[in-house]
């Protein structure tokens, strides 16, 4: 199955939205004792997996034009 090779990079993109979205429900606030409480390790870790994704289905594009290519 020809999009099966997606299947990582697309998981990955499904995780680093699922990051943002969840910072988004999440939230921030102040807590009584003026501190910020909020959950900042999901921003890195949402963008990481963002870029993975990207570049992971990017270069499987790249790959699979080039491969098809050297077949014709």
């Amino acid at each position: 199955m020809p999009m099966k090779k997606y299947a990582l990079s697309f998981l990955l993109l499904l995780l680093g939205i699922a990051c943002m979205v969840t910072y988004r429900i999440i939230g921030s606030e102040v807590a009584p004792d003026g501190t910020l409480t909020e959950p900042f390790g999901l921003i890195p870790i949402g963008y990481f997996f963002l870029v993975i994704g990207i570049t992971s289905g990017v270069v499987l594009s790249i790959h699979s034009v080039i491969k098809k290519k050297k077949l014709l």
